[in-house]
């Protein structure tokens, strides 16, 4: 028996048992987003298994129906939802691949993570709790649908095209937020924004010595929920040792920084060619930025590493108007918190991620994207993004626009949650909005009589490899979940 099994076999055993055993399972399907088929055909033979009706929408949302326990018929119906994507991150030089393997995971104390890649606790312990609740024969329970949607990390396109009248239930709990003493009412919309143009590649100037340059090591994680920590951006990062590099004289040959929208990127790299004569002094300035930058960030990203290495001559480097133009494009686009919000104190309202930054091969593109509660403010900040990319002279586009949720004290289902969780916990939860993108709005804009409610267990490090769910914080979320069930009311005459 492998180690890996052998460890997966403990998780499998962690209490509530019929979770972990679901969630291991499911983990060892490969499901990165817009690759998800195995996820979706997972779950949609689950339900068949089980007897239940399966519905598969034109999209590929599965829908599983299992009817109540004895004595709870005339409960309201309540939809369970989560989506089956994760976020394929892993830390550099693991060797992993998404689209064919399951990820490996270890316990490390109170917490399940995994090994140099992201954990898929996100949304994975959400879908687990569903499966557990669908195959489970002695919990009460009202009525259920549980809806797994698909491609959330990256468009939320299984939410957008949810066809509409498929739904039964008046209450939705979405399982998709991050700490358990959290009840979340409302969330951020988000837009994509993306820069493309081109540019002519020159030879070199002779008498020049080629280097690489590489920043990683940084924190990450969710650009959404981690923007308020001030937390390194590679690509940001890289373009103000570029712009030095770029006053100095020096030419760009290419630059590769980040990747995914919804992940504060971890690493960049570029290639770039000094003037021979004056390298050791250009060199000694950039070392010096390297470790003021370092010093800024210390404490935010303490593994931050910013190394140059020598590299051989590239044939072609970057004309100067167009590396200066994307200097300055990638300097002027704004990176981080945006605006707070004015009607929840700590919440961020608007944001932007500059999550990729490519110029290789006479192209560039900048990949960002825009959250907010707030679809004046985001239009705001995506009328300034524009402007800078347009003054650079680059194509702006934008796409996977969708709603925020907008908070409703006034919720059945809040006051329900509520008054379990004091009960069950002697204290009250932090009823919020988060600046995360969640399903909840684009499916109340397809419904808009749910009652929705997003909760979960604790969940760090979301989007980055260092993800890891609390052992303790997962037992606590189920049982939260069965006792909210069991007060779920009747249904309306």
């Amino acid at each position: 028996m492998t180690p890996e099994k052998t460890m997966h076999e403990q998780i499998a055993r962690l209490d509530p048992e019929i979770l972990w055993r679901n969630f291991v399972a499911f983990n060892r399907i490969p499901r990165p987003s817009k690759k998800e088929q195995k996820a979706i055909e997972y779950v949609e033979t689950f339900g068949k298994k089980l007897g239940l009706e399966t519905i598969r929408d034109r999209a590929g949302n599965i829908i599983i129906r299992k009817p109540a326990t004895p004595g709870m018929e005339n409960k309201e119906t309540v939809i369970l939802q989560a989506h089956v994507d994760m976020v394929p991150q892993k830390n550099k030089g693991v060797e992993h691949d998404f689209e064919t393997e399951g990820i490996n995971m270890l316990i490390d104390g109170d917490w399940v993570t995994a090994d140099g890649t992201t954990l898929g606790a996100d949304n994975g312990i959400g879908v687990a709790a569903i499966l557990a609740l669908l195959e489970s024969r002695d919990i009460p329970h009202p009525p259920l649908e549980a809806l797994f949607t698909y491609d959330e990390e990256t468009g939320m396109t299984g939410a957008h095209r949810l066809e509409p009248g498929l739904l039964k239930g008046k209450i939705m709990l979405n399982l998709d937020t991050e700490n358990d003493n959290e009840l979340d009412i409302g969330c951020a919309g988000g837009i994509d924004v993306t820069a493309t143009g081109t540019y002519k590649e020159v030879n070199p100037k002779e008498n020049v010595r080629a280097f690489q340059i590489f920043v990683k090591g940084l924190t990450g994680g969710h650009s959404g929920m981690d923007i308020h920590l001030y937390r390194g951006n590679a690509n940001k990062i890289m373009n103000r040792l570029l712009y030095l590099i770029n006053r100095e004289g020096g030419q760009i040959a290419y630059v590769h920084g980040g990747g995914l929208r919804n992940a504060i990127p971890r690493e960049s790299e570029a290639v770039i060619i000094l003037p021979s004569e004056k390298t050791g002094a250009i060199l000694e300035k950039v070392k010096k930025l390297a470790q003021d930058i370092k010093s800024e960030q210390k404490r935010r990203d303490p593994g931050l590493e910013i190394l140059i290495a020598p590299h051989t001559t590239p044939e072609k480097v970057m004309n100067k108007e167009a590396q200066e133009k994307l200097i300055r494009a990638v300097y002027g686009a704004h990176n981080g918190v945006y605006r707070m919000s004015p009607d929840m104190e700590g919440l961020v309202e608007t944001s932007n991620n500059v999550a990729q930054v490519i110029a290789e091969n006479g192209k560039i593109q900048i990949g960002n994207l825009t959250r907010s509660s707030s679809e004046s403010s985001k239009r705001d900040l995506v009328n300034a993004l524009t402007s800078v990319f347009q003054l650079a002279g680059y194509e702006v586009a934008t796409s996977g626009d969708y709603p925020g949720w907008q908070p409703d004290p006034d919720s059945e289902i809040l006051d329900i949650m509520k008054n379990v969780y004091i009960k069950m916990f002697d204290e009250h939860p932090k009823v919020e909005a988060c600046h995360a993108g969640l399903e909840c709005g684009i499916l109340k804009s397809k419904y808009p009589d749910l009652d929705v409610i997003s909760f979960g267990p604790t969940i760090e490090g979301a989007h980055s490899p260092d993800e890891r769910v609390n052992i303790p914080s997962v037992k606590k979320f189920w049982n939260y979940l069965l006792e909210t069930l069991k007060n779920i009311p009747d249904k309306k005459a």
